[in-house]
């Protein structure tokens, strides 16, 4: 079968992204599919181009890069722009490009268009998986704020999921979402994978690194405002107002916060915050294994509840617990397996607290990684979910 997926943000572990569409298409290709994804320039992946298209190959994946760049530090408008210009391009090779299936993966909702054109026009299968509830976390965070923008995006996502042969939801929070909206569509969840062998394989810690094995909590991703980073700012000011110096926060990233936490952190002389750059996947590997812990911080919202972070998986495949501040799927599953924390969002004394208390208490921590790791290795390697997105796909194919 011919399948042409349509994602804006492809990356191998080269770069600093999630790699879920790789990991996924280059199994697919193995049992015997071809595979094109069509792509653009994010910031944090790995992937470039010379000319305006580009094609390249990664472990037998075809991959059509159109040259528009996009970075979470773009204005909203220029991001609007990247995400537009990004779905009329990829409109041409919807309505020309060989398939028997197409795949548009969401967000930004936009990219749901060439899919649309592909079905409409051509009679192709669609497939749409839903990455963020788009518009619908936009619209919430006051990020799409004028009324007939609203209903229009709204009106667009619903259509999107009736015309879908199916629905690929990232989390089982979305797939109700989703569900509550379209009570017809046919959805499956299929959460975001890790790359078991990559994380899970013991590295050795840098040498000369700013941090002390298992002294720190790590932060890896955007550092903005939907990622609530202002809160790993006031923990790590409370930190050391107690004099815990000897904990430190390590954040890796870029984003609309950036510059802030920098400021901040040279101001203040904060010795319990360290910031550092985007680094490949692989080199990311060490450090999060010998953390203490992992963070995955988002700011307080309903739509937020249902996210599905690469970090999440990544982090309990590499036996670190997680903290995590969403109050959906990802709170009941840490406090089901016994893996990880959860706080509330907006608490920065009680982060804190954790940190001083999971610091004198490594044994607690060893055994929870060590759960967490076994209970990756099952539900959440990268070819044991590529097998289960595909089954969905072949299923309505045939």
């Amino acid at each position: 079968m011919k399948i042409l997926y349509f994602y804006q943000y492809f990356a191998t572990s080269n770069g600093s992204w999630g790699t879920r569409v790789h990991e996924f298409t280059k199994e697919w290709v193995k049992e015997g599919q071809e595979v094109t994804v069509v792509t653009s320039v994010y910031s944090k992946s790995d992937i470039s181009a010379s000319g305006f298209i580009e094609t390249k190959y990664f472990e037998g994946v075809k991959v059509i890069i159109i040259n528009v760049r996009i970075d979470n530090r773009q204005p909203f408008l220029k991001r609007i722009f990247s995400f537009l210009a990004y779905s009329l391009i990829s409109c041409w090779y919807a309505v020309t490009y060989s398939c028997d299936l197409v795949i548009a993966s969401s967000g930004p909702i936009t990219v749901g268009l060439p899919g649309l054109l592909a079905k409409y026009l051509r009679g192709r299968k669609l497939v749409f998986e839903v990455r963020d509830l788009w518009p619908d976390g936009a619209i919430e965070l006051g990020i799409i704020k004028n009324p007939i923008l609203k209903k229009f995006s709204l009106a667009f996502e619903k259509l999107c999921y009736k015309s879908s042969s199916l629905v690929v939801a990232l989390s089982e929070g979305m797939r109700n979402e989703i569900l509550i909206k379209a009570p017809d569509t046919n959805v499956i969840s299929v959460t975001n994978a890790a790359n078991i062998e990559l994380f899970s394989t013991p590295v050795e810690f840098p040498k000369d690194f700013p941090v002390k094995p298992h002294q720190y909590a790590i932060y890896t991703g955007n550092i903005g405002e939907v990622n609530n980073s202002v809160w790993l700012l006031e923990t790590a000011r409370i930190l050391q107002e107690k004099g815990e110096e000897d904990i430190q926060i390590l954040i890796i990233g870029e984003g609309q916060q950036r510059e802030l936490i920098d400021q901040a952190i040279k101001a203040e002389n904060l010795t319990t915050l360290i910031r550092l750059g985007l680094m490949p996947k692989y080199k990311l590997v060490p450090l999060i294994q010998h953390a203490m812990v992992s963070l995955v911080p988002l700011k307080g919202s309903k739509i937020l509840d249902t996210s599905s972070p690469n970090k999440f998986f990544e982090s309990l495949s590499a036996g670190i617990p997680v903290i995590q501040n969403t109050q959906g799927w990802m709170k009941e599953f840490l406090e089901a397996n016994k893996i990880g924390f959860t706080l509330s969002p907006n608490d920065p004394n009680q982060l804190a607290e954790l940190l001083i208390h999971v610091k004198e208490n490594q044994g607690e921590l060893q055994e929870m990684g060590q759960r967490s790791m076994e209970i990756a290795r099952k539900e959440f390697d990268a070819e044991f979910l590529a097998r289960k997105m595909l089954n969905g796909i072949l299923e309505v194919a045939s």
